[in-house]
């Protein structure tokens, strides 16, 4: 493995790891019984999330900022493998970070600080989509894993048959002589 490949692999996992966390949380909101409990231990958990350190939000957009330069420097080399896997890749990633930006954060804000006009309901509206939107990204993560694994499974394809028809070459060359 690469040291670009490692800088795709390692942020991608990491997010994983964090929503397979989240996902505790998350199935009970959109699968389970939408009990008080269930209501009650979700607002619990993502006030925690929310209010974490400064280091830690530090730390997850840093690690953002790693996938995006590892998935750039990959694809300096443009080649067929770059644009099918790591081109599809990065639209999944950014794809990923649109719905971070455009639906978690705000959805997150709302859970944990809501406007005086939210209701209730409202707060336990955001928080089911909030948990949608995790799956939702932790569906991308998983997809740009199967991406790169199917990168590395077609260049290993590749090298086999360049070395089978190599070996075919030297053989016939051999047969002429």
């Amino acid at each position: 493995m690469t040291f670009k490949q490692a800088a795709v692999l390692a942020p991608v996992s990491f997010f994983l790891g964090i929503l397979f966390i989240c996902f505790n949380v998350d199935h009970k909101l959109l699968w389970g019984d939408l009990t008080e409990s269930v209501i009650s231990d979700g607002f619990s958990f993502y006030t925690t999330f929310f209010n974490s350190p400064p280091a830690i939000k530090a730390l997850l957009h840093g690690m953002i900022g790693v996938g995006i330069l590892g998935f750039i420097a990959k694809l300096n080399k443009w080649d067929d493998s770059a644009m099918f896997f790591d081109g599809s890749s990065l639209g999944v990633y950014i794809f990923a970070i649109a719905v971070y930006a455009a639906v978690i954060v705000p959805t997150l804000k709302t859970v944990v600080v809501p406007l005086p006009e939210d209701t209730h309901a409202d707060r336990i509206e955001a928080i089911r989509v909030l948990s949608a939107a995790n799956v939702i990204v932790m569906i991308c993560l998983g997809l740009i894993l199967t991406l790169q694994a199917g990168q590395v499974y077609a260049k290993r394809l590749e090298a086999a048959d360049r070395a089978k028809l190599e070996a075919e070459i030297k053989d016939t060359g051999k047969k002429d002589q």
